[in-house]
């Protein structure tokens, strides 16, 4: 039997649709359409990287420029429409995903009781209790407040001391939630005075709940390989999801599908049947993406997919960086067009660079697309104009 091909062009419509990056980013940015974006997106991670805006910040206003960062606060802390956990990172995910987490819960603390035993320092499973009684008795807490006799690592972000890391233990096996972030500092509170009952009340089983993330990854990514749904929220394991792909594929639910990459390769993956029918043309907008952007999470698919190689330089020496310190992706339609270094100066959005992918052309309507979403990002990042710095086009 014929294997139906998606072209590399349909392929991105289709991923682009899903992602929330075709149509143009209109709406009201808050309340219940907020709230709709990241159910459609499945999660957003957060992140604490501020050199313009935050990760998640600038995920929802590059598809809801009306967005502001209260509208994503009131969400987590005062309406309880979504809870902060643990997919590759730390995220913000729908609430009525709750009842699926109690699977990840399980398994994380399982998992972390015996691998932090040796990557942590003493015994911090006989602080558990203790962390447990104070916020039981006393109420919400920061990592600051618990185990003030025990020292301080100096060894870095994950040089905990054996209280802080109960408290993070007690967060990954859903005994503890996050009631809040002051700053972006997490305060912590028993997951049954953040968590609303009717999300806490039902218990999945085993199999609807891979079933149900499963699924959910193949609603969120448009077709993916078995590997890739197990990926998209890290709980599942490969194995369970390959599984899960047999099943479906022999009941129906699934297809197989050739996947055209960027370099004219296929890829043999899975697709609901009616995926043909998704292929939507992307809005010719340009936008400035999240380096942790859900669209460009996975790495290797964004090459795949798009052509573009793009990694993070953080952590590279500054002699061996090709580009910036922290540049960010830069989109047109269904194109990656190049990545940008900007940075917030007080109230300036300073352009220090903009390089083109190497087949892009900066012509004179480019480069004025470029600079009116540059303005419509200085107004979200609270700037007052943007000034761009000598032999910033590359």
């Amino acid at each position: 039997m014929n294997v139906p091909v998606l072209s590399n062009i349909q392929a991105r419509h289709v991923f682009l649709q899903k992602h929330g990056l075709s149509s143009r980013p209109s709406g009201a940015g808050k309340g219940t359409d907020l709230a709709a974006v990241i159910d459609d997106l499945g999660f957003v991670q957060l992140d604490s990287v501020n050199t313009f805006a935050r990760a998640h910040d600038l995920i929802l206003w590059s598809r809801r420029q009306q967005y502001r960062p209260s509208g994503l606060q009131n969400l987590l802390h005062r309406d309880r429409a979504v809870f902060e956990h643990w997919t590759h990172d730390a995220a913000a995910i729908p609430i009525a995903s709750f009842p699926y987490w109690r699977m990840r819960f399980a398994r994380d603390e399982a998992r972390l009781a015996d691998r932090w035993k040796d990557w942590r320092r003493d015994d911090f499973m006989s602080k558990t209790q203790e962390v447990m009684n104070r916020i039981s008795d006393h109420g919400p807490c920061t990592s600051g407040q618990v185990g003030k006799d025990e020292s301080r690592g100096s060894g870095g972000w994950w040089d905990w001391h054996p209280s802080k890391t109960a408290l993070e233990f007690l967060w990954r096996s859903g005994q503890l939630s996050v009631l809040r972030r002051d700053g972006f500092t997490k305060v912590y509170d028993l997951t049954e005075r953040v968590i609303p009952e009717a999300y806490r009340a039902p218990h999945p089983d085993l199999h609807d709940a891979i079933d149900w993330c499963c699924a959910g990854a193949m609603d969120r990514l448009g077709f993916a390989t078995s590997g890739e749904l197990a990926a998209f929220w890290d709980n599942v394991t490969p194995a369970e999801a390959k599984a899960w792909c047999a099943a479906a594929l022999a009941d129906g639910r699934l297809i197989e599908i050739d996947v055209e990459g960027a370099d004219g390769k296929l890829r043999r993956s899975f697709a609901w049947p009616d995926v043909m029918d998704q292929i939507t043309a992307p809005s010719p907008r340009l936008r400035i993406l999240s380096p942790f952007d859900p669209a460009l999470r996975d790495r290797k698919r964004a090459e795949r997919l798009f052509g573009f190689h793009y990694r993070i330089e953080i952590f590279v020496p500054a002699a061996k960086r090709k580009y910036g310190y922290y540049v960010f992706p830069v989109m047109e339609g269904d194109q990656m067009i190049g990545r940008i270094d900007m940075k917030r100066d007080k109230d300036v959005l300073v352009v220090r660079a903009f390089w083109p992918e190497p087949d892009v052309r900066m012509g004179v309507g480019r480069v004025r697309a470029l600079g009116c979403e540059l303005e419509r990002a200085a107004t979200f990042g609270g700037c007052n104009r943007v000034i761009y710095v000598e032999g910033w086009l590359q």
